[in-house]
């Protein structure tokens, strides 16, 4: 086998491209299913509440996976670590496409996104392995705009193959992709070499602490908004789990010589940073790709396909930042990209917080154009931050690492805005509705008769339909400003994270530090 360094650009360039389209594979496959999960549970005769589980388990599956990863490479390789991960991948899409019911589809769900965890960090420690000096600069450029258009494409693209095909197809077209990957990866991917020994003395319990920790705060981050979090009594018996699960892990990975997962490298200043910014970055762009969908279906009543093309500015501004960003980060201390990267996006969030029921997609344009484009001066950095300079025997294991921090970041905030807007929506229609008065409901009674065409003659029936009509106005305008509640918070949050950055020495550009590492 031959190493990094004997392969030729164009060889490097299209392993790079083959395990990106892995990455994106497994990405788009969250969102291509969350825009037709009514369609889903339908065809397999579930109930609404059983729907959710085919996100949840994909989830949970995904960020045990995820810090693993570097482990398994370093015991398997990353060439083949990379290819099984496709191939199962593929398995499991194709029996997510034939599934009977609900729980087989669950299961097969779960065994997805288990498997497809591992392409996501491997890419970029491969990125990071393979390409030096400048070029190593467009790694995070390249993979961040991957992982923020698979979120934004993927509720239309999802809806459409529903609406043309059916449901079973948003699985099968993962297959002539699964086995390109499966193809070219055996033959491109000599990096690395096994190392089998390192299982030996492998730490059982150590693993079993990772997966309850992080499987369990998963499950407490989806289902904690949806049943009031500890009042509901699975829930709670969960984050009791959780909590021993967490305290086993943090123990073993600190006292054991051979922990699953080193957790010692967060002593590095430079990649502790690095994980800080991208589990910000995780939580305002995950947030955000969750509550523009969620406010334009409810408050809006658009379609999922109407819904990708509001947002699908967001991805045009990533597009025109990439090269920008990545061209940046070779001569900027990325110090200085964060602070225009983050200053940026919380100005989108801004934005945001000035909602209103009236806007649709372009009032919306501005702000996600602003996010879009903030974007790629947030993930170049972070990126570059905890990966840039670090020693390759520590690369894959920090890969692993700094993508579970922006996973974690993005669950604590979906979770967040559900909780936000739950308790400020209850705020908000309590006190919008302490504020009318009795001597207003004249003008909602003419308001009915005027809109029904005076069909109404029944006084009784009017104030009925004008008493329906209020609910209607105040519960939209409560649910509206919980939104926009919940953007001024999450502004605050990413303006308050650049506390950080006068306390952190001056940190090189990406180029240099490349440079200087190799």
């Amino acid at each position: 086998m031959s190493s990094a360094a004997a392969m030729s650009d164009g060889a490097k360039m299209a392993l790079f491209a083959t395990m990106a389209l892995g990455m994106f594979m497994s990405l788009l496959d969250v969102q291509v299913v969350s825009a037709s999960l009514p369609e889903i549970t339908s065809g397999l005769a579930a109930g609404a509440d059983q729907s959710s589980w085919l996100q949840t388990s994909y989830l949970i599956a995904e960020i045990i996976m995820i810090p693993l990863s570097g482990f398994l490479a370093q015991a398997f390789s990353t060439r083949w670590l990379f290819t099984a991960s496709a191939a199962a991948f593929t398995l499991a899409s194709v029996a997510c496409g034939f599934a009977w019911n609900i729980e087989s589809a669950i299961v097969f769900r779960a065994l997805q996104g288990f498997v497809g965890g591992a392409m996501i960090p491997t890419v970029f420690a491969t990125g990071f392995t393979i390409f030096t000096g400048r070029q190593q600069a467009l790694i995070p450029a390249i993979l961040g705009l991957t992982g923020t258009v698979a979120p934004i494409l993927g509720p239309t693209f999802g809806g459409w193959i529903t609406d043309v095909l059916s449901w079973r197809w948003l699985f099968f077209i993962n297959v002539a992709p699964g086995l390109l990957i499966c193809a070219l990866v055996p033959v491109l991917c000599r990096i690395d070499e096994p190392h089998p020994e390192v299982l030996r003395g492998f730490d059982a319990i150590g693993l079993a602490g990772m997966a309850v920790f992080l499987g369990g705060l998963q499950y407490v981050l989806e289902e904690g908004p949806r049943w009031d979090w500890l009042d509901d009594g699975t829930v709670r018996a969960v984050a009791v789990v959780c909590a021993l699960g967490a305290v086993t892990f943090f123990w073993r990975s600190f006292t054991q010589p051979r922990a699953v997962i080193d957790l010692r490298i967060f002593g590095d200043t430079r990649f502790a940073m690095g994980c800080l910014f991208q589990f910000v970055l995780g939580i305002g762009m995950f947030s955000a790709i969750y509550l523009i969908p969620q406010y334009l279906a409810r408050i809006q009543e658009y379609r999922s396909l109407d819904i990708g093309q509001a947002v699908f500015v967001t991805g045009v501004a990533q597009i025109f930042a990439t090269p920008l960003a990545a061209a940046l980060s070779r001569r900027v201390d990325p110090r200085h990209m964060i602070v225009f990267g983050f200053t940026l996006f919380g100005l989108s969030f801004w934005q945001l917080s000035r909602l209103s029921s009236a806007w649709g997609g372009h009032e919306l344009l501005l702000a996600q154009a602003m996010r879009g484009f903030a974007t790629m001066f947030c993930i170049v950095p972070a990126t570059n931050m905890a990966l840039a300079d670090m020693p390759a025997a520590r690369l894959k294991a920090a890969s692993g690492l700094s993508n579970l921090m922006r996973n974690l970041g993005g669950a604590i905030g979906i979770a967040a805005t559900n909780t936000i807007v739950d308790h400020r929506y209850s705020l908000h229609f309590s006190r919008l509705g302490d504020s009318l008065r009795a001597a207003r409901l004249d003008e909602w009674f003419a308001q009915t008769q005027v809109a029904t065409g005076g069909v109404i003659a029944d006084a009784a029936t009017q104030q009925q339909a004008a008493m329906a009509l209020l609910a209607r106005t105040v519960h939209r305008e409560a649910l509206t400003m919980a939104y926009a509640d919940c953007a001024l918070l999450f502004a605050a949050l990413f303006l308050a994270a650049l506390i950080v950055i006068p306390l952190s020495r001056r940190m090189p550009a990406a180029g240099a530090a490349a440079s200087a590492a190799h």
